[in-house]
């Protein structure tokens, strides 16, 4: 990850931060990593029970 480079205002208080995009989609993807973990964290609290998958695969297949 590149060092990032802060734009200021005449002040100099920092305002914005430019990165190159690499970084920034690592940022991107590591977020969106955040946000799946916190799904199935809240899918796991919600769920009533669990099937194994060779179970679920026989029911889901059943289906169609």
């Amino acid at each position: 990850m590149s060092k990032p480079e802060f734009v200021t205002d005449l002040r100099g208080k920092k305002k914005a931060v430019l990165l190159d995009i690499k970084s920034y989609r690592k940022i991107l993807a590591t977020m969106e990593d955040l946000e799946n973990a916190n799904d199935l964290l809240k899918a796991e609290r919600k769920a009533k029970g669990f099937l194994p998958y060779d179970e679920f695969r026989k029911v889901f297949l059943k289906k169609r």
